[in-house]
């Protein structure tokens, strides 16, 4: 077996010798490799010894805790993590997605679920990084990810609120056509809500800043005297 033909190896950080164990088994039928880690306080180094293509990591551990150790991991590495709890609450949901999390599953789960879902989170892995190598094929700075609401520009992420990444989306997709405010603003707020031309040129001004703090001198979204806007590279 070749290099290439390894199964992609995942480690189960989980302290319940059952679930770890039945995770395991599930992931070695369905083509992976698996590694059980018991003990928060041995991940980090796990993963600078052998670094695994994905972490399956329980948030209540014994040593350290699943959003310390998910804190650490990015401050080093884009190993893809799904977060694994029983804690269903909506703050640690949305903190351990801000962490740099990829997905998080709530016990109690199917396996069969857990197998899908790291699987569509290496299909999204996947398909963001062919996007990303067609895009510096051709020269298109600007990476958008819908399922997300995430975009990067010059390999820089962008700090977006929904409305600008609505404004950034539009206008990407039909990149260097000119834009009316009229247009834009049937875009923006999904609750068709009543704004102004000059509620678009806030947005779009607040757009510019963040686009320009990630490549300084570089920015995209041309004015179009009494027309509107439209984005060019």
């Amino acid at each position: 077996m070749t290099a290439n033909d390894a199964p992609q190896r995942i480690f189960i950080v989980e302290d319940e010798p059952k679930l770890s164990s039945l995770l395991a088994d599930y992931l070695s039928i369905a083509g992976f490799a698996a590694r059980i880690l018991a003990d928060g306080r041995q991940v980090i180094d796990a993963v600078r010894v052998q670094m695994p293509d994905m972490v399956l990591l329980d948030l209540m551990l014994p040593g350290r805790d699943g959003i310390e150790i998910c804190r650490e991991l990015r401050s080093f590495s884009d190993v893809p993590v799904i977060m694994i709890t029983a804690r269903v609450e909506e703050i640690d949901r949305l903190l351990g997605l801000e962490i740099g999390a990829d997905d998080y599953i709530c016990k109690p789960f199917s396996p069969r679920e857990v197998v899908a879902r790291i699987r569509a989170v290496f299909r999204r892995i996947r398909r963001e990084t062919t996007d990303e190598a067609a895009d510096e094929a051709t020269g298109n700075p600007l990476q958008i990810d819908p399922e997300t609401y995430s975009a990067r520009f010059n390999g820089v992420p962008l700090d977006l609120t929904p409305v600008e990444f609505r404004l950034l989306s539009t206008m990407a997709d039909a990149h260097g056509r000119v834009f009316s405010r009229d247009r834009l603003i049937n875009n923006l707020y999904t609750d068709h809500r009543v704004v102004t031309d000059r509620t678009v040129d806030s947005h779009v001004k607040n757009l510019r800043r963040k686009l320009e703090a990630a490549a300084p001198g570089h920015n995209p979204i041309r004015s179009i005297y009494g027309v509107g806007y439209k984005l060019e590279f």
